[in-house]
């Protein structure tokens, strides 16, 4: 069993940056043999995939609202993962979620799953306000 906890969520203004945390416990806890990603939850919106990351850290993978904003990365000696936001706007309010997937068979560690794929671990999330 894998628990992923959150952190860095806060309050920023329009332009600003913050810098999520993700850390990985639990029995057997190891990252190198997960996919990791961050997600968020607006209010009243459904879930959104924003970046993924491979097994190896040498793949990533953004979608096209935060590419060069945002920046995914990982330390599997850690347990790790972070996720750096640049250049918030109001519409980045959210609560912040990262999850993992665990490689199967067949899968390397360059396997990237589509945003929509059932990952099997989830974090509680981090609340993200921006505003002025």
């Amino acid at each position: 069993q894998l628990r992923l906890v959150e952190s860095g969520g806060g309050f920023v203004q329009p332009g600003g940056s913050l810098r999520l945390s993700c850390s990985a416990s639990g029995a057997g806890a190891t990252l190198n043999n997960y996919v990791l990603a961050w997600f968020r939850q607006a209010p009243g919106k459904g879930r959104e995939g924003l970046s993924c990351v491979s097994a190896n850290g040498l793949a990533t993978n953004y979608a096209e609202f935060v590419r060069g904003r945002f920046t995914i990365s990982r330390n599997n000696a850690d347990n790790t993962v972070t996720l750096q936001m640049d250049h918030l706007y109001s519409d980045d309010a959210a609560v912040y979620y990262c999850a993992a997937a665990r490689l199967g068979p067949g899968r390397d560690g360059w396997w990237m799953p589509a945003f929509d794929y059932p990952m099997d671990y989830w974090g509680k999330g981090t609340l993200v306000t921006v505003s002025e």
